[in-house]
């Protein structure tokens, strides 16, 4: 019977683990987080964190959403934050999509992130954990999400969290002005 070889450390070496084994670690949130539905005075919060993720300030986009996902709707629409006593430090929204691009009902993520200096805390997973867990409950199966293939950051995070490539494929043209 064949053993596989253990590498083992020189006499002496140490387990100290590196700055980058550190920065991979989950860091516990300061204070307790806590997943809730949206309100209004959340807005500026919210605005303040896409722009320092995107760079760009889209206080009228916002709005909008706000308008069709936050306020008290339909069950099939959610637009959760990830509340640090008082002060929010992510969001989730998406919807129950039915029948498009011939597939059965399923949950769309749509929009997703956690402030930078709270990030590595699981609170992006419990967004997503949650939104899953709303689309369960309109009784849908599968859920989806669209992001731009240069986007490592969030391709990462959707891998970690289990989904994968699915079966449709975007197309898109420009169109002449």
């Amino acid at each position: 019977m064949k053993t596989k070889s253990v590498p083992r450390r020189p006499a002496g070496a140490t387990t100290r683990a590196t700055a980058l084994d550190r920065a991979r670690e989950p860091r516990a949130p300061s204070d307790p987080v806590s997943i809730r539905r949206v309100r209004h005075g959340d807005l500026d919060q919210i605005i303040a964190i896409d722009a320092t993720v995107t760079g760009l300030e889209k206080r009228n986009y916002w709005k909008s959403v706000y308008r069709r996902y936050g306020v008290a709707g339909p069950a099939e629409r959610q637009f959760l934050v990830a509340d640090a006593t008082g002060r929010v430090v992510g969001f989730v929204i998406g919807e129950v999509r039915d029948w498009e691009f011939g597939s059965p009902p399923c949950g769309w993520v749509f929009g997703i992130d956690v402030e930078p200096g709270s990030r590595l805390a699981g609170i992006g997973a419990r967004l997503l954990e949650a939104i899953c867990a709303s689309f369960t409950r309109a009784g849908v199966r599968k859920v989806r999400t669209m992001l731009s293939r240069d986007n490592k950051l969030i391709l990462s995070f959707f891998r970690s969290q289990g989904m994968m490539a699915g079966p449709f494929i975007p197309l898109e043209m420009d169109l002449d002005a």
